[in-house]
């Protein structure tokens, strides 16, 4: 039987978390302004992934601001190295959007689509090879109703 734990953590490892890569609903490269400045790059890497679905061990420490779809957006980071691990819209907190760039092995993720290229960058275009969406693709708001089931 094939092992699908996947594990993750901070850059200190005071925060770490598991899950199975069967539950993560998609991947996603997200270019605007607001993980722009949390990224400190030209994107964030997220999986979407079921709250019920990871484990996290450790407290995060949460900064929360006003996303550019509207949503209220609470990024979860490391209280001692500053990592951001994850985020989550208040409006759909049951679904965790997991920073790609902390997992331990990140070769079987395939990345679904770009959000927000509008706001990319020329030094980090985004991938056209993959579907791509000028904004937020209604994934905040059509989603509320496809996730009940996670």
């Amino acid at each position: 039987m094939m092992n699908n734990n996947e594990t993750g953590n901070c850059q200190c490892g005071l925060i770490s978390y598991s899950f199975d890569k069967k539950k993560v609903i998609s991947a996603h490269h997200c270019h605007c302004k607001d993980c722009q400045r949390a990224t400190g790059s030209g994107k964030a890497t997220i999986l979407f992934i079921a709250k019920k679905y990871i484990e996290i061990n450790g407290d995060l420490k949460f900064y929360e601001s006003k996303g550019s779809s509207g949503s209220h957006i609470r990024r979860g980071f490391c209280p001692n190295c500053g990592s951001g691990v994850l985020s989550y819209a208040n409006e759909i907190s049951h679904i965790l959007y997991l920073k790609a760039g902390t997992l331990n092995d990140s070769s079987w993720l395939t990345i679904d689509s770009n959000f927000f290229t509008k706001s990319a960058n020329d030094w980090n275009a985004p991938d056209e090879s993959i579907k791509c969406f000028e904004g937020n693709p209604g994934i905040m708001s059509g989603i509320k109703t496809l996730l009940k089931s996670f």
